[in-house]
């Protein structure tokens, strides 16, 4: 997957800006607030459908301006040129995708796979269940056609079983919808125990090249329920007189969450920031190589700020890996990084001021 045009309209700082990235590695670089985290904005807004920041409307749309606009085109692993665009306003949105309208933001959202290493990554290591939860469905979505429905499925049933118990709906009523959560549900939940089981290898071997002081052994699945209370479907009969005192169901795969193991005994409430964030960097990495093993193509690789977030040693090592592989790669700094130096022609420098980019 190589971008070879990014098109930006009234996002935050920039008015109108295109550009043109180069097959390898792209280095924005610039002052602290010209505006090269926007770019790796605009690109996670297209594969995720929000900003890292924030929702567009959160400050993402240009002040006196209604909506923001990004475009991007890319290649595929076929060498098929693909295209896709966004208008945001903050409430509603429209986007085409190849020349047609698209309705959901799913599909849009599918076309075009970007892995973000970003300030607030360690959040994904330290922070709630919900991240991780995000993390795991985002893979999924793009490796498994079948997990879309599940996923939907689940969520819709969820939101009808709450609404119930919050009005103290009959046990005949729950019982055709604790049906349908389990039988949305359970199917949901293999599916990312699987791929929690094949995320371990190359999360693993990343952690081991990038950060082996970390000495991660294991990613460790949790359900959303105990598992001593046996399957889903046990699990929410035993809790279904809680629930109802509650007003909301308490366990199942809306809870589910994963876990880093690591040799020394360190738990993520005793990491260290900079070790989550290395942490999440690995398990960011093996997500790319899981992406690429199961589709033949690597997704695109965004670095916000890696010399803030990261010592020399740790950069070095994330450029050699990524010196390694055949994927395109943007990277923000105030300069180039010293483990970038070197590399000559092969980085592609782009300068961004007050407003606008510059080859």
């Amino acid at each position: 997957m190589r971008i070879t045009r990014i098109d930006i309209r009234s996002f935050r700082r920039f008015g109108e800006v295109s550009l043109r990235p180069a097959p390898g590695v792209n280095m924005l670089v610039g002052a602290n607030g010209a505006g090269k985290t926007t770019v790796l904005e605009a690109l996670h807004l297209m594969a995720y459908g929000r900003s890292f920041r924030g929702k567009p409307s959160d400050g993402l749309i240009q002040q006196g301006s209604d909506a923001l606009e990004v475009f991007v085109e890319w290649a595929g692993v076929d060498g098929r040129h693909r295209k896709v665009g966004m208008r945001h306003g903050g409430r509603e949105w429209t986007g085409r995708l190849d020349g047609e309208d698209v309705t959901s933001l799913g599909e849009l959202c599918a076309a075009l796979a970007v892995i973000t290493f970003e300030p607030g990554s360690h959040n994904l290591i330290m922070g709630g269940a919900e991240g991780r939860r995000r993390f795991l469905d985002w893979g999924l979505f793009h490796v498994e056609p079948m997990f879309i429905g599940y996923w939907r499925r689940y969520s819709r049933a969820l939101k009808q079983r709450n609404a119930l118990l919050k009005t103290g709906a009959s046990l005949a009523q729950l019982d055709a919808w604790d049906h349908e959560l389990v039988s949305a549900g359970a199917p949901l939940t293999a599916y990312r125990e699987r791929y929690v089981a094949e995320l371990k290898e190359p999360v693993l071997k990343a952690a081991g090249e990038l950060a082996p002081e970390l000495q991660l052994f294991d990613l460790e699945f949790s359900p959303g329920w105990r598992t001593d209370l046996g399957e889903f479907a046990d699990a929410l009969l035993i809790q279904r007189d809680r629930d109802r005192q509650s007003g909301f169901t308490s366990v199942g795969p809306h809870r589910a969450d994963w876990e880093l193991k690591f040799a020394t005994g360190l738990t993520r409430d005793h990491l260290s920031r900079g070790q989550a964030k290395s942490s999440a960097l690995a398990v960011l990495l093996g997500q790319a190589v899981h992406y690429a093993e199961h589709t033949g193509s690597w997704p695109v690789i965004a670095l916000d700020d890696v010399a803030s977030e990261l010592d020399a040693t740790h950069q070095q090592r994330v450029f050699d890996w990524l010196s390694a592989v055949d994927v395109q790669v943007f990277v923000t700094g105030t300069q180039v990084p010293q483990a970038l130096s070197d590399w000559g022609e092969e980085v592609q420098l782009f300068h961004v001021e007050q407003g606008q980019i510059e080859a």
